[in-house]
Order: C-alpha cells, then structure tokens, then sequence
C-alpha cells in the first residue's frame, strides 16, 4: 500500500477530528471546564547523508518535556539536591516493534525490533554530583553486537557519565557525557547546536532519544544581571542522520533513493582539540518574559559538504549567532526565536559543494483551548543567503533550494482517563516543498510501573528529493511496552 500526500492529509484530520470528539463529549459529560489557561500539563518534546530540513536539527533544525528535551531558559540557578546515602538504582524496562506500512526494496520491512534496559544511578554530596545512565540494547535489526558510543549502536548505549561540581555559590561546572538542549522550538532546533539522533526519531523510539549524548564541559555562571552558560566539546559531536542503514533517503549524487545497498561515507571531523565545539548562551528573565542570546562554533552537525576526490560527505565550517524571547501572551505562551548560520568554507556562495549561509526565523504559540486539550502552532523559515550565486553555480540537472523554506507545525495534546491515557499528533508540513511528516500517539499508563504505547511515523511528499518526500517509503507504526522501576 503506497500512501500519497492527499491520504495522508485524511488520515491526519480524522486524526485530529477524533481528539477533538473525545474532548467534545468529555466536556460535555463532565463538570464545567477550568478557566482557560495552560494549567493542565502536555507532553511536548522540546528537528551521501541528506541534509536536515530547515529548523529540524542543530545543523539547519508544551507544557511539560522528556527529560532532557526542555527547551525552556532557567530564570535562575537550581536548588542544591539533598544529599543520601548509597547509589539507588532505577531505570526501566522496554520492548518496541514496528513495520512499515508498504514495501521497501531498500530496507528490511521491520522498521524497529529491539529491546533496552535502562539502568540509572546518581549521588549527591554538598557540592558534588556524580550521574551515570545507561542502556543495554538487543537491536534486531542490525544484530550488531560491537557497542559504537558515538552512533549509539550496539549492546551499550551510554546516555549519561558526568560529574557535578559547585565551586562557589554562583558557580557549576558539569564534565562528562551530558544531554544538552537549549532554544524555545517545540521540535524545531534553531539555536540548538548538541547532537540529534534523527534516526531514533524516524523509528519510533521515545522522543527522549531524538537528543544524542554530547562528551562536554558546561560551566554556568549565576549573577543578579544575566546568567551564563559556557560549553565546551574537546571533539566534534556530530548528529547521528540517515545513512541508509535503516532508513532509505534520496542520494543526491546517484539520483534515487538507496538505502542499505549503499550506505553513505561520512568524513567527520574528529581530532580532539582541533575539531572541538564551543557554545554560548546569555539568558535572565525580563518581566516574566524568558530572553536568551546565544553563540555557536564548530561544524554543520550533519553533512552540509562533499569532498569530490574522495565521493565522500564533509562536515563545513559554522559559526551560529541567534537570540530568543518566551513569554505569555494572552491565555497562552509565546516564543520567538532567529539564528544567522554562517556557513565559514561558503561566504559568499559561489561552492555548489557546500552548502550557503541562512538566516532561520520561528514564531509559536501554544494554549489550552478546552479542558486537558492543549494546542501548540509554530511558524518557521529558512532564507538562503546569497541566493544568486547559488543559482548561478549550481550543477545542471540537480533539484534546486527555494530561496525560502517554510514550515508550519501543528501539536495538539489530549489527556483522558485522569491523565493517564494521552492523545496526541504532531504534524510538519512544508508548504515551500509540498511534504509533510506526520506523529500520531497513544500513550496509555496501565499502572505505576506499566505503559503501554502505539504510534507512527507517516511521511508524504510529491518529489523524492524533498526532506520528507524522500522518507515516503519509511512510514512506519510501532508498539511498546515499558516498566519502569
């Protein structure tokens, strides 16, 4: 069964009409809705090798997030953790399957089979924390047993190895392996340079896992005036993308669609102290508005180049400069956000190899419009700089960049049965390049321990050289089961 872009528009507003219903027939059975406001929690999750859509990644990339994926701007330093005894232990249990919903010539018709368990620890001292999780994975897709703690592969996934220190009252210093995040985007990433792991995304694994682990220094400084966080990578973290191994993508130099009949080589740059990252970001809390400045140097964090010599996907140069506000806005939350990525080895656009410099611009709002229904609307574009050039020294035959990318995203959150049954769907859609990318979800908590969750992967598109037009053969759905201890 091949799905097209007009069904998949069907299937998501049947979708969105049946959240809707469910609220409709709640409120109408029950007592008299709150007030209107975001007192109800959501559930939003804070994006040769092809290139990130624009706002989707830190290369071009609701109320209450996964851990690890808030992107929301700390007004002020956190309260020290209360310190005990031993190392307690706890983690979880999990079973994910799915299947593709058509063929695929390129891919096996599993899209994830495999199971993990997540064992976690932490300790807490006066001025020093130590952290450490983990997962142990039995992957059958890949049946690779050799751990790879840069892709994530293998039977050892390192999430977290850190230590915590506070030197001085308005002073910390985390070093180690450390999720990192940062920005206002409700799955779009502008300012937001740390890894993504796109691939987990596109399965169906957690949300939690579309953020990859960085081997960093933090340093975060805490005045009266404006906080500070600094970030230091000895070596480069480059996004885990699409390479073909699990996901078939449109390789732009063989013409087509390929997947594990010829995987992408990556030159990643990888010499400690040499390709190393930094990040910066300024951030107070003006009012009740959050507003943060930020600062990026270091590479594309997915392949945005390619050495002809060797047919092999490059890493460019980058220097990132942005700025956010988040705030309230009438019954609801507001954001703003804009980057400048300076693409180094591409000034002034003239390489056809390498990709130009962009201005990013995002605008959200996101509001409870009935009881437990959350809604959350974000606005992106991406405008290329130097657009002449590019046009002028593109290779003849190949699909051209608009000069203007956009993107409009939809969330909507319904939560039923005392919040422990969760209704949701996010959908991206491009109308610059007429594709579209849809993630419906039920997530339901049996008890404590036990929860259950369904969801998939939909992907549409008219040409198969847009970013989601070229996954159309990967929709997807997917169960799972976890118990949590």
């Amino acid at each position: 069964m091949k799905l097209n872009f007009e069904s998949g528009f069907r299937f998501s507003l049947f979708f969105v009409l049946a959240m809707l219903l469910f609220s409709t027939c709640e409120i109408m059975a029950a007592e008299p809705a709150l007030p209107a406001g975001l007192e109800s929690p959501g559930t939003r999750s804070s994006a040769s090798e092809p290139a990130l859509p624009g706002g989707l990644g830190g290369d071009n990339a609701g109320p209450a997030l996964p851990s690890g994926l808030s992107g929301k701007a700390e007004s002020e330093k956190p309260a020290d953790t209360p310190t005990g005894s031993g190392f307690p232990l706890n983690g979880f249990w999990e079973t994910r399957i799915g299947t593709r919903l058509q063929e695929d010539r390129n891919e096996k018709e599993m899209s994830i089979l495999e199971t993990r368990l997540r064992l976690e620890t932490e300790k807490h001292w006066d001025r020093v924390a130590l952290r450490l999780s983990a997962d142990l994975l039995a992957d059958g897709i890949t049946e690779e047993f050799d751990t790879d703690l840069e892709r994530g592969e293998g039977l050892v996934d390192l999430r977290e190895a850190n230590i915590l220190l506070r030197p001085l009252s308005f002073m910390d210093i985390k070093a180690g392996r450390q999720i990192l995040t940062w920005g206002t985007g409700d799955l779009l990433f502008l300012n937001d340079l740390f890894p993504k792991d796109w691939q987990a995304f596109f399965i169906g694994r957690d949300t939690e896992y579309l953020k990859a682990p960085s081997d960093a220094l933090k340093a975060s400084f805490f005045t009266p005036v404006v906080n500070l966080d600094f970030i230091y990578t000895p070596r480069f973290d480059a996004d885990r993308g699409i390479t073909g191994e699990r996901i078939s993508y449109y390789n732009s130099s063989a013409g087509k669609i390929v997947g594990r009949n010829m995987v992408s080589d990556l030159a990643r740059p990888d010499d400690c102290f040499d390709d190393d990252e930094w990040a910066l970001r300024l951030y107070r809390n003006v009012r009740g508005i959050e507003l943060a400045a930020y600062a990026y140097r270091g590479f594309w964090k997915s392949p945005a180049g390619m050495d002809s010599s060797r047919n092999e996907a490059t890493y460019p140069a980058l220097d990132v400069y942005g700025a956010s506000a988040r705030g309230q806005l009438g019954k609801g939350i507001a954001n703003f956000e804009f980057a400048y990525y300076d693409s180094r080895e591409d000034e002034h656009g003239t390489d056809p190899l390498t990709r130009n410099s962009e201005w990013r611009f995002l605008v959200g709002y996101e509001m409870e419009i009935a009881k437990d229904l959350t809604a959350g609307m974000q606005y992106y574009v991406e405008l290329m700089d130097d657009y002449g050039n590019y046009q002028r020294n593109a290779f003849d035959g190949k699909p051209e960049n608009d000069e203007y990318r956009q993107l409009v995203t939809l969330r909507l959150t319904k939560l039923l049965m005392n919040q422990n049954l969760t209704l949701s769907t996010f959908i991206y859609y491009s109308p610059s390049d007429r594709d579209a990318y849809i993630r419906p979800n039920v997530n339901y908590k049996l008890n404590d321990s036990w929860t259950a969750e369904a969801g998939g992967n939909l992907f549409f598109g008219e040409d198969d050289h847009t970013f989601f037009g070229q996954f159309e053969d990967n929709t997807n759905m997917y169960l799972s089961i976890r118990r949590s201890f």
